[in-house]
């Protein structure tokens, strides 16, 4: 992922560093006033946001390295790192609150000065959100897995502030003392899942998994455009995908009739590479060009003879 100064993903994560520290301010400052577990959980979760967005500044920095001699396919895949790493912080974000909603349960305990306490859980919430927005509009567009990551944990963050909110307004409109725990309760088991995708996702990237099926589409779509219009007998097959971090990796071979020159035959999986780049941006093509009689042509081991 080579980029300029001013697309830099990691110019991005700052944004998330920021909504971490002021949140966490307020929503520490709401749990002092109000004694309350769900704010607690809440704050907890700013804590991890703050050390998750410090980690995916770090990756992101390295996933932003050109290639190199040891690293000749670049390092975008630090970016499934970090967002494995911010996965896994939001599973033990989720024991944590579990663990203190339980002892509340266990323990309970009044909850106090409420009023303050949701107005102030309302200011953070704001700010997670719009933090949240600007990292995912930025992750889409620069097709950044770690900022997306990022920005979906932000809004785990508003949807836990969000529940927060509706056991406190449950407690001050009933005296319910327990619905502050059972709340955080459900919210744990939320911000586990998320956290589970995160890591899912994460591990699929390293695995090498397939482009997604639009992306293929968007491929073979390239491929037969330009095969129609050659005038000869012209195939391809054996087409592999796989994406690392923002860059996709395409690779396939190109049968053309043995007669043909290697300048006709450069040409025509030049025009293949260029169309598959203007359909899918930050795409690396890797091409292998075959003669179509020689029964050799066909023998990719694991993959089908023919397309």
């Amino acid at each position: 992922m080579v980029t300029s100064g001013a697309t830099a993903p990691s110019r991005f994560a700052w944004i998330a560093i920021a909504a971490a520290l002021a949140t966490m301010a307020l929503k520490t400052w709401a749990w002092l006033l109000t004694s309350s577990v769900g704010l607690f959980a809440d704050a907890l979760e700013s804590l991890v946001n703050l050390a998750a967005g410090v980690m995916s500044l770090l990756v992101l920095r390295v996933a932003e390295r050109p290639p190199d001699e040891e690293h000749l396919y670049g390092h975008e895949k630090a970016e499934y790192f970090a967002s494995g790493a911010e996965g896994t912080l939001v599973l033990v974000a989720a024991l944590a609150i579990a663990g203190s909603a339980a002892r509340r349960l266990l323990h309970p305990r009044p909850v106090e000065q409420l009023d303050l306490g949701l107005v102030i859980l309302v200011a953070a919430a704001l700010v997670n959100l719009a933090a949240a927005l600007a990292l995912l509009a930025a992750g889409r567009r620069l097709r950044s897995i770690g900022l997306r990551a990022s920005a979906h944990h932000l809004l785990t963050d508003v949807w836990t502030s969000a529940g927060v909110l509706a056991g406190l307004g449950l407690v001050a409109a009933t005296g319910w003392q327990a619905a502050d725990p059972l709340v955080a309760l459900v919210l744990a088991g939320h911000v586990g899942w998320t956290g589970h995708r995160l890591v899912s996702a994460s591990a699929q990237g390293l695995m090498d998994r397939a482009l997604p099926g639009e992306d293929v589409g968007r491929v073979t779509a390239a491929l037969d455009a330009v095969l129609a219009r050659q005038e000869d007998e012209v195939r391809y097959h054996a087409l592999r995908t796989r994406r690392a971090g923002a860059r996709s990796f395409v690779s396939f071979h190109v049968q053309v009739p043995g007669r043909w020159s290697v300048q006709r035959g450069h040409d025509l999986v030049e025009a293949m590479e260029e169309e598959i780049r203007r359909r899918l941006p930050a795409a690396t093509v890797f091409t292998h060009l075959e003669p179509l009689e020689d029964p050799r042509s066909y023998r990719d081991q694991g993959l089908d003879p023919l397309r």
